[in-house]
C-alpha cells in the first residue's frame, strides 16, 4: 500500500503515517472522525457566512451583495475544483512538487478507504473547507473595483497552480514536507498563499475611485463584529481538526488558539486607543482575526506561554502593517487581506520555532531556516503564478469595471439587486 501523511494538515512535517490505506490495513476509530465532521462543518461556517459578512460589513452599502455573491460562488466552485483535481494534485505521490492527476474525479476513491484513523472521504471534506476558504480570503483585497466572472476563472486557476502544490509540498509528503517545516493548520498554505495573491491583485487591478479619501468607513460594523465572531469559533475546528484526531493535542491547539486571538484583539484596542483616540468595533474584530492567523502555523506545538506571545506578536505586527500598507504607502488592499493574513501567517511560521520552546508549554519542534527556505518558497511561487494567471485574465476579459458600473456600485451593475431599499 501506498503511505501519505496520517497528520497531513496537524503534524505536517513532524510525523509520517499512513493516509491512503483501505479498511483492512487501519481501524477507524469513531471519536476521531466525529470530531472531524464537525470540525469540517466548523471550517465551512467559517467561509458561509462568517467571511462573507466579516468582508461585506467592511465595505460601503452598494457593494455589500457583490462581496457576499463572490464568496458565495467561490465556496460552490472551489469544492467541485477540489474534487475533480485539487485533492489529486494535494495528495498524490507522482513526486515532491506535484501529486499528479491519477485520482482525477476522486476516482480512486473507495467507500471503504481510510486516512489515518478516519474515513478518507472525511479527509477529503474537511481539506476541501481549507480549499474553499483561502481563495475567499483574497475576495478582501479586490472589493468595490473588480468584475464577478474574472474572479471566478482566477480562483479556478489559482487551487490548481497555487493552493494545490503548496498543499502538497507542505501536507501531502512533498518537498518541504520531507525537510521537516511544520506548518500546522495553514500559514503558508492558507494565509501567506492568500496574503501574497491579494497583494498580487491589488498591483494589477489599481486603486478605487477616491482611495483614500473620498471612500467612506465600513458601513455596517456590527456585521462585521458577527463575522468575525463566526469566524472565531470556527476556527476552533480549522486548528484543533488539524490535529485530525480527537486527543490532547486537538484541545491544547484550541486552547491556545484562544489565547492568541483574545491577547491580538485587546492589543488592537489599546493601540486604536492610544493618542486619545477611539477603540473601535472594527478595529477590535481586526485584532481578533489577526491573532488567529499568526497562531494558526503554530497550533500544534505552542502551548499557553507561547500562545500569549504569538498572540501579542501578531496584533502589534499586523496593527503597524495594516497602518504601513493601506495608510502610509497608500495601496488599496481594501480590507486588509496581506496586512492581516499573509503578515499574520507568515510571522506564525517564522516565530513558530522560538515560541514552541518547552519552557513555553510547547514541544520544542521547529528549525528556523527550514521555516524561512520554505516561506520564500511559497511567497515567490504565489506571486509568479499569480501574476501570469491575472496578466492573462487582464489582456483577455479584463478585470476591472467600468468608472460608471464602480459609481454604482457593484450590487446592481453587476448583479441587478441592492442589499437595502
Amino acid at each position: 500500500m501506498k503511505n501519505l501523511l496520517r497528520g497531513a494538515i496537524g503534524v505536517a512535517g513532524l510525523a509520517a503515517l499512513p493516509v491512503n490505506a483501505h479498511a483492512q490495513d487501519a481501524a477507524i476509530n469513531s471519536g476521531d472522525t466525529a470530531w472531524i465532521l464537525t470540525a469540517t462543518a466548523l471550517v465551512l461556517f467559517m467561509s458561509l457566512p462568517g467571511l462573507a459578512l466579516f468582508y461585506g460589513g467592511l465595505v460601503r452599502a452598494k457593494n455589500y451583495l457583490s462581496v457576499l455573491m463572490k464568496v458565495y460562488a467561490i465556496a460552490a466552485l472551489a469544492s467541485i475544483v477540489w474534487v475533480i483535481a485539487g485533492y489529486s494534485i494535494a495528495f498524490g505521490t507522482a513526486n515532491g512538487w506535484w501529486g499528479g492527476l491519477d485520482n482525477l474525479f476522486l476516482k480512486n476513491l473507495g467507500r471503504d478507504a481510510v486516512s489515518g484513523t478516519i474515513p478518507e472521504s472525511v479527509f477529503l471534506a474537511f481539506q476541501m473547507t481549507f480549499a474553499v476558504i483561502t481563495p475567499g480570503l483574497i475576495v478582501g483585497a479586490f472589493v468595490e473595483r473588480v468584475k464577478f466572472f474574472p474572479v471566478l476563472i482566477f480562483t479556478a486557476l489559482w487551487l490548481l497552480v497555487v493552493y494545490a502544490p503548496v498543499t502538497h509540498w507542505i501536507w501531502g509528503g512533498g518537498w518541504l514536507a520531507e525537510r521537516g517545516l511544520i506548518d500546522f493548520a495553514g500559514g503558508l498554505v492558507v494565509h501567506a498563499t492568500a496574503g501574497i495573491s491579494a497583494l498580487v491583485y491589488v498591483f494589477m487591478l489599481g486603486k478605487r475611485k477616491g482611495f483614500p479619501h473620498e471612500l467612506s468607513v465600513p458601513h455596517r460594523p456590527a456585521i462585521v463584529m458577527i463575522g468575525a465572531s463566526m469566524l472565531w469559533v470556527g476556527w476552533f475546528g480549522f486548528n484543533g481538526g488539524s490535529q485530525l484526531a480527537a486527543d490532547g493535542g486537538a484541545g491544547m491547539a484550541l486552547l491556545v488558539t484562544h489565547i492568541s486571538a483574545s491577547v491580538a484583539t485587546l492589543v488592537w484596542v489599546a493601540f486604536e486607543s492610544i493618542g486619545g483616540r477611539k477603540p473601535t468595533l472594527v478595529g477590535a474584530a481586526t485584532g481578533t482575526i489577526a491573532g488567529l492567523a499568526t497562531v494558526t502555523p503554530a497550533a500544534g506545538v505552542l502551548g499557553p506561554g507561547g500562545a500569549l506571545l504569538i498572540g501579542l506578536a501578531g496584533g502589534i505586527i499586523c496593527y503597524l502593517a495594516v497602518n504601513l500598507i493601506r495608510v502610509k504607502l497608500a495601496i488599496d488592499d481594501s480590507l486588509d487581506v496581506f496586512a492581516v493574513h499573509g503578515v499574520g501567517g507568515m510571522l506564525g511560521i517564522l516565530l513558530l520555532p522560538f515560541l514552541s520552546a518547552t519552557a513555553l508549554g510547547g514541544t520544542g519542534d521547529g528549525d528556523f531556516m527550514v521555516q524561512l527556505t520554505g516561506t520564500l518558497a511559497v511567497v515567490a511561487w504565489s506571486a509568479i503564478a499569480s501574476v501570469i494567471i491575472l496578466f492573462g485574465l487582464k489582456i483577455t476579459m479584463g478585470l476591472r469595471v467600468d468608472e460608471e458600473a464602480e459609481y454604482q456600485g457593484l450590487d446592481i451593475s453587476q448583479h441587478g439587486e441592492s442589499a437595502y431599499n
